[in-house]
């Protein structure tokens, strides 16, 4: 078995570490709309991720991430993700 693969520390860990710490440096401000603005953060760079390893192909990043292509396609645009061939880039960044 691969030493790394037993130290690695889950992707679950991590997200999870990163908004116990989001709440503490909230302090006494009470956060609102976490859900949405967790998703707003997390889905842009996801799906960037995905089409830069499918080389830009939506239909196999679509099938990656167990959504539709037409529903990828929506998400690309409500980020302004731009997918060609080799390239992808976030419009307006």
């Amino acid at each position: 078995m691969n030493v790394d693969f037993q130290q690695a520390i889950p992707l679950r860990q991590y997200v999870q570490n990163t908004i116990s710490r989001y709440l503490q440096d909230m302090g006494n401000t009470v956060p609102e709309n976490l859900y949405q603005m967790l998703l707003a953060e997390i889905e842009p760079p996801l799906i960037e991720e995905i089409l830069k390893c499918t080389g830009g192909n939506q239909s196999k990043a679509a099938g990656m991430l167990g959504i539709t292509r037409n529903t990828l396609r929506t998400k690309m645009q409500r980020y302004s993700i731009d997918a060609k061939p080799g390239k992808i880039t976030r419009l307006g960044r």
